[in-house]
């Protein structure tokens, strides 16, 4: 009929609704291949991996020259557990202590001399790869000799020593980035590095030599030189085949800090999970005596008075006891939400400085309190360590400040900003 306009079969009939999970594999797909990007072209959290190898160098250099008059009672021999015993256990369990090497008295002063070094290396973070594995060995020879030495914080030392050896650690706020950022500045032999190749060179014949010897087991022998090999293989990439080859290393690179560090990530929920749920299952913790019994002991009392008055408080007793137990069963769970893991992270690590000042144990706290700082937010580390290098700054240039500048001497160059020295 004239005047009557024809209607589309296709707009006749209405086209169906979209499926709620249409491009639910679109979306699946998309966070798989960003996470994979994420975990194999950065290593992630360098602020948290910095405070754990700052926190946990710097426990283990304080108590070794804290307890530096009383070595050969700890961990040499004069030791109640003599160098025998020490060596049926590693023998029978395969842990690996240099110090089974021999009985020598010279040779046990060297091992612990060099892991007060080693862990003065680390702290400051130079040559990371390398000082983090001397100073594994170092924890891992001095433990090992004396397994019965220690509070429980050495336990967790222990542990990540090994995970340190795995991560980039030295990313920022170390020797090791300083150095990197000025060798940004292109001077065309930056790729020999002669103190590495030194270092290199000296360490690997120490270690030809002690297999050599016969010292080294199958197993500790392959992975040395596996680390060995591996810095070798680093150093020939960056010095002449910068290109894929680099970044292939560095994908492995970033995978092994990340594998890394989400073990050290989950290490800590077990440590408070499986804390938290055995006190539970104790009458000791649901009466209070766990907490009571310890603050009348003179091994663990350095302020008496202090310890007396807590315990002859019922209240303090019991919200102290529930509040450590609720604490350290609930934290795991708490990652799921940012606010409130982190009001949890405060309570916790006031709860171990209380345990330093209270029970005597500052080692113990403060490697409690350093696993706990993997869990600080970016922002805020960042913002700490921008107020401490500036303040650090400020200091040493006060007194030219206060003199003035000298206008008939040429000016320095501007200082670069903190997060030029601090990525």
């Amino acid at each position: 009929m004239t005047g009557q306009t024809s209607v589309p079969s296709s707009a006749a009939s209405p086209s169906p609704a979209p499926s709620p999970f249409a491009g639910l594999a679109g979306r699946i797909e998309a966070g798989v291949s960003s996470g994979l990007a994420r975990m194999t072209g950065t290593a992630v959290g360098p602020y948290q991996t910095a405070v754990i190898r700052i926190g946990f160098s710097l426990t283990w250099l304080l108590f070794l020259l804290r307890e530096w008059p009383h070595r050969a009672e700890l961990y040499g021999p004069d030791g109640p557990f003599s160098w025998d015993m020490a060596h049926q256990l590693t023998a029978d369990n395969g842990a690996f202590s240099v110090l089974m090497w021999t009985d020598s008295r010279v040779w046990f002063e060297f091992v612990y001399g060099a892991a007060i070094v080693a862990s003065a290396l680390l702290l400051v973070g130079w040559r990371t790869r390398t000082s983090s594995l001397l100073f594994m060995i170092g924890v891992l020879s001095l433990q090992n000799r004396s397994v019965f030495i220690g509070d429980g914080g050495d336990n967790v030392i222990h542990l990540m020593a090994i995970y340190l050896v795995f991560t980039r650690c030295a990313q920022v706020w170390s020797l090791d980035a300083r150095r990197t950022a000025r060798a940004q500045d292109a001077l065309p032999d930056k790729g020999k590095d002669p103190v590495g190749v030194v270092l290199w060179a000296v360490l690997g014949a120490a270690l030809l030599l002690v297999t050599a010897l016969g010292l080294l087991s199958g197993g500790w022998a392959a992975i040395f030189f596996g680390f060995w090999v591996a810095q070798a293989a680093w150093w020939v990439v960056r010095r002449y085949t910068p290109g894929e080859p680099r970044t292939v290393l560095d994908i492995f690179a970033n995978l092994a800090h990340n594998g890394a560090l989400l073990v050290i990530i989950v290490e800590v929920c077990l440590i408070y999970a499986t804390a938290g749920w055995y006190k539970i299952q104790g009458s000791r913790w649901q009466d209070g005596t766990a907490l009571y019994y310890p603050l009348h002991l003179d091994d663990f009392s350095p302020w008496p008075n202090l310890s007396h008055a807590m315990a002859s408080s019922g209240l303090m007793v019991m919200v102290i006891t529930y509040g450590t137990v609720i604490v350290q069963v609930a934290f795991p769970f708490t990652l799921f939400n940012r606010r409130v893991k982190n009001c949890l992270l405060v309570l916790m690590m006031a709860e171990h400085a209380s345990i330093a000042v209270v029970l005597g144990l500052p080692f113990f706290s403060l490697a409690m309190i350093t696993a706990d700082a993997i869990f600080l937010p970016t922002g805020f580390l960042r913002w700490a360590g921008d107020r401490l290098y500036g303040s650090v700054r400020l200091r040493r240039r006060r007194p030219t400040a206060e003199a003035g500048p000298d206008p008939k001497l040429p000016q320095p160059a501007a200082e670069p900003a903190p997060s030029d020295l601090v990525r």
